[in-house]
């Protein structure tokens, strides 16, 4: 199954969820937020919301500065 994360084309599991696909590519477990084909998935979502082929998964990371 393909999809883009952050605008790149990647290979990932059938079955496979949001937190699987945050796992696989190596983002934490914090600080991030995830949009599935320009939707927000909530983090307690992400264990249950499927991954269908073709999606578009945006992650943003918190950042500090000034």
């Amino acid at each position: 199954m393909r999809a883009k994360v952050n605008d790149v084309e990647v290979e990932l599991a059938e079955g496979g969820t949001v937190e699987d696909v945050l796992r696989e590519r190596g983002y934490p477990d914090s600080g991030v937020a995830v949009a599935l084909d320009g939707q927000l998935v909530r983090r307690s979502a992400w264990a249950s919301t499927d991954v269908p082929d073709g999606a578009r998964i945006e992650v943003f990371t918190a950042v500090q500065g000034g």
